[in-house]
C-alpha cells in the first residue's frame, strides 16, 4: 500500500474525496497547503507519497530510463488505493483524482483505466505516456469521466506543445476534457489556476 495521509473535511460526515499526487522529488509535505488553498470545507483530502525515493522526495517512475514499467506499477498501486477508499465508504463517483507533473500523468493513466467512474480527474502540467496505447486500454466508463487538464505555455520541463497534442488526440476520441492554458512555467499559476480547479471540482461533485 502506498504511504498516504487522510486530511478530514471540515464538514463532519462528508464522504467526498480528493486524492492529490505530487510531482518528481516532492512528497506529502509539499502539498499540505493544498486543502486550505482549495477552500472546499466539504472535501476530504488524501495526500500520497510515490513509491520510489528520489533525492529527499519521491518519484512515481524512472524518467531517465524506460518509464513504462514504473508507470504501470504505480498505476496498479493507485488503483489499489482507490479500491481501499471505496471499501472505506468513499464512493468512486465522489472521488476526484488529481496531480501535478508526474502526478498529472499518473492521474490520467490511472483514472482512464480505472473500472469505476470517478467524480473527476485533474491533471496539472503533465502529459500522457503513450496516448495511442491508452486509447486501446480505456476502461468501459472512461468516456463518462470528466477531466480537467491545465498547462503552462512557458513550461521548460514538460513541453506545452506535446501536452496540447495529447489532449487534442484524446478529445478527438470522445474523451471529456476541459483544457486550460496559462502563461506560466512548470508550476501552479496561483489564484487564477486554483480557481479553475476549484470550479471544476465543485461542478464534478454536484
Amino acid at each position: 500500500m502506498l504511504d498516504y495521509e487522510l486530511i478530514p473535511a471540515r464538514e463532519r460526515n462528508s464522504r467526498k474525496l480528493m486524492v492529490m499526487l505530487h510531482g518528481l522529488g516532492d512528497s506529502i509535505e509539499g502539498y499540505r497547503w493544498w486543502p486550505e488553498a482549495m477552500g472546499l470545507p466539504w472535501l476530504n483530502y488524501v495526500l500520497v507519497n510515490a513509491p520510489d525515493e528520489y533525492y529527499g522526495g519521491f518519484s512515481w517512475y524512472d524518467f531517465m530510463d524506460d518509464p513504462l514499467p514504473g508507470i504501470e506499477r504505480s498505476r496498479k498501486m493507485l488503483g489499489d488505493l482507490l479500491d481501499h477508499f471505496r471499501a472505506q465508504g468513499f464512493a468512486s463517483e465522489a472521488t476526484t483524482l488529481g496531480g501535478f507533473s508526474q502526478g498529472c500523468l499518473m492521474s490520467i493513466e490511472t483514472g482512464l483505466r480505472y473500472p469505476h467512474r470517478l467524480a473527476g480527474i485533474v491533471g496539472i502540467s503533465g502529459y500522457v505516456a503513450e496516448p495511442e496505447r491508452l486509447l486501446t486500454e480505456l476502461s468501459p466508463v472512461a468516456r463518462q469521466q470528466r477531466l480537467l487538464i491545465t498547462h503552462g505555455t512557458l513550461d521548460p520541463v514538460v513541453p506545452f506543445a506535446r501536452t496540447r497534442e495529447h489532449v487534442n488526440l484524446l478529445k478527438a476520441e470522445g474523451l471529456k476534457i476541459e483544457w486550460h492554458e496559462f502563461v506560466k512555467p512548470h508550476t501552479i499559476a496561483g489564484d487564477e489556476e486554483l480557481e479553475v480547479i476549484r470550479n471544476f471540482i465543485r461542478a464534478s461533485h454536484r
